[in-house]
C-alpha cells in the first residue's frame, strides 16, 4: 500500500467515524442529560456566566490552579481554528443555515461539557508532584466493572495522546505558519523554530505556567476577534437582514435552497444539519472529554460548580465566537463567491473576504493575527491534555512528561514546516474516537450526573 492508498483508507475511515452515527450519539447525549436534569444547564447558564467572573473562581491553592484558570486553560484547547476556518467550511459544505446548527448543538452540548467536568472534579487523584490530576480515563478507572472501565480508559488516553499530536498540534502548527507567511512573508522553516521554542518555555513549566499563559491570552484573543467581527457587521448592517433570513430559512428548509448574500451556495436541511454539527462539536468539543482533563486541574471542594464553571466554555466558544464569524460572513456576501482561479472561497479565506469588505487589507492581517493567537493557544492547551493522558499511560511517573513536552515541542516545529494529510486525517480519526468511550462513560454514569446536579440546586 503507498501513501496514496493510505490517505485515501484513512479518509474513508475518517468518514465512518465521524458519520451520522457519531454525530447522533454526540447529539443524543446531550439531549437526554439536559432532559433528565430538567434543563437545569440551561437555566443555569447565567448563574454559571456569574460564577466565572466571581472572586471565588480566581482563587487558586495548593495542588491546583483557580477554577477560572481551569476553564481558560480549556478554552485555549478549544477556542482555535475551527472558530474562524470550521465555521466558514461549514457554511460553504452546509450553507448558511450550518451556524444555526452549531449553536443547537452547542446548546445540548452544555449538559454533556457539565457532565463530563463534574465527573472528572469527583473521581481525580493527585499525582506525585501534589497536582490534582483526573479526567474520562480516571473517572473510567473507578467504574463497578474495573476491568472493562480501565480498558476504555487506557483507550482513552491513548487516542488523547495521538490527537495532541494531530489536532491539537500538527494542525495549529501549520495554520499559524500559514497564516504567517501570507499576511508577513515570514519563511516557515523560522516560525516552526520560534514556535517549538515557546511552546517549550511556556509547557515546561506544567499546568501553572500553561493556565497563566492561557488565562491572559485568551480573554484578550476572544473580545479581539470579537470586537473585530462586530465592527465588520456593523459595517454591512443593510445585509443583515437579509443575512439572518438566508440563515433561518436555510437551517430548516427541507428541499435545496440558495445560500448565502449574493452568493451560489445551494444545500438543504440535512447537510446543514450535518455540517453544521459536525463543526460545532469540533469547535467545542463537548463530548470528547478533552475539556474534563483541564477541569481537574481546579482547586475546588465542589465538582458541580466547577462543572457549570467549565460548562460555559461551550457558551464562549461556539454561541458567541462562532456565532459572530457565521454572521458575519452570511452579512458580507462573499458566501458562494469563487476566487479569480474559479475556486469557491472558504476556510480562512472566506472569512478574510468577508472582513476585507468592511476593514480592506487590515482585515486580512486581523484574520491572521487572529489565526495566529488561536491556533498557538490550542497548542499549548492541548499539550497539557496530551501531557496527562501520557501521564495516566505511565502511571503517574513524571520523569516520563519531560519526554513528552520535548518530543511535543519538536512535533510543533515539524507541524510548522511541512503538510503532512496522512497524520492529519490519523489524529482526526483519534480525535473522533476519544469520543467514543468518552459518551459511554457519561451515559453509564448519568444517575449519578442527574442525582448531584439536583441535590446541589436544592441549595441555590
Amino acid at each position: 500500500m503507498d501513501l496514496k492508498q493510505l490517505q485515501e483508507l484513512l479518509e474513508k475511515v475518517d468518514k465512518i467515524v465521524w458519520g451520522p452515527a457519531m454525530l447522533v450519539l454526540l447529539m443524543g447525549t446531550g439531549i437526554f442529560l439536559t432532559i433528565r436534569m430538567n434543563f437545569l444547564t440551561w437555566r443555569n447558564l447565567p448563574y454559571a456566566l456569574k460564577l466565572v467572573f466571581g472572586k471565588e473562581a480566581q482563587n487558586a491553592g495548593d495542588g491546583g490552579i483557580s477554577p477560572f484558570s481551569a476553564l481558560m486553560t480549556s478554552l485555549a484547547a478549544t477556542i482555535g481554528t475551527g472558530n474562524i476556518v470550521g465555521v466558514a467550511t461549514a457554511m460553504v459544505l452546509g450553507g448558511p443555515g450550518a451556524i444555526v446548527w452549531m449553536c443547537l448543538s452547542a446548546c445540548f452540548g452544555l449538559s454533556t461539557k457539565f457532565a463530563e467536568c463534574m465527573l472528572a472534579v469527583n473521581y481525580r487523584t493527585i499525582n506525585e508532584d501534589g497536582e490534582f490530576v483526573g479526567g474520562p480515563m480516571y473517572t473510567m478507572k473507578a467504574w463497578k466493572h474495573k476491568i472493562i472501565g480501565q480498558i476504555m480508559g487506557i483507550g482513552f488516553a491513548v487516542f488523547t495522546v495521538l490527537a495532541s499530536f494531530g489536532i491539537g498540534n500538527m494542525t495549529q502548527a501549520n495554520s499559524i505558519s500559514s497564516a504567517l507567511i501570507t499576511a508577513f512573508h515570514i519563511p516557515k522553516y523560522i516560525v516552526g523554530i520560534i514556535l517549538m521554542f515557546l511552546v517549550f518555555i511556556i509547557t515546561i513549566g506544567g499546568i501553572s505556567s500553561i493556565s497563566k499563559v492561557s488565562k491572559t491570552v485568551v480573554p484578550m484573543m476572544a473580545v479581539f476577534y470579537i470586537v473585530a467581527g462586530i465592527i465588520v457587521i456593523i459595517g454591512n448592517i443593510e445585509k443583515v437582514p437579509e443575512g439572518l433570513i438566508q440563515i433561518f430559512s436555510s437551517a430548516f428548509s427541507i428541499s435545496s435552497i440558495a445560500g448565502g448574500v449574493g452568493g451560489t451556495i445551494t444545500t438543504g436541511l440535512f447537510h446543514s444539519m450535518h455540517w453544521g454539527i459536525a463543526r460545532g462539536i469540533f469547535s467545542n468539543e463537548a463530548g470528547m472529554g478533552s475539556a474534563a482533563i483541564a477541569a481537574a486541574a481546579a482547586k475546588t471542594n465542589d465538582p458541580v460548580k466547577q462543572g457549570y464553571i467549565n460548562m460555559t466554555g461551550t457558551f464562549f466558544d461556539t454561541i458567541l465566537v462562532c456565532s459572530v464569524t457565521g454572521l458575519l460572513i452570511a452579512s458580507s456576501g462573499m458566501l458562494g463567491v469563487r476566487n479569480e482561479a474559479g475556486e469557491l472561497l472558504e476556510g480562512a479565506a472566506l472569512t478574510m473576504a468577508a472582513f476585507y469588505t468592511v476593514l480592506g487589507n487590515f482585515g486580512v492581517i486581523l484574520v491572521s493575527i487572529s489565526l495566529v493567537m488561536f491556533a498557538f493557544s490550542t497548542i499549548i492547551g492541548w499539550e497539557y491534555l496530551g501531557e496527562k493522558a501520557f501521564e495516566y499511560l505511565w502511571k503517574g511517573k513524571q520523569d516520563s512528561i519531560i519526554i513528552y513536552r520535548i518530543l511535543f515541542s519538536v512535533i510543533t516545529c515539524f507541524g510548522a514546516i511541512t503538510t503532512v494529510k496522512i497524520a492529519w486525517s490519523f489524529s482526526d480519526i483519534a480525535n473522533g474516537l476519544m469520543a467514543i468511550p468518552n459518551l459511554i462513560c457519561i451515559l453509564v454514569m448519568s444517575n449519578q450526573v442527574v442525582y448531584t446536579s439536583k441535590e446541589y440546586q436544592k441549595k441555590l
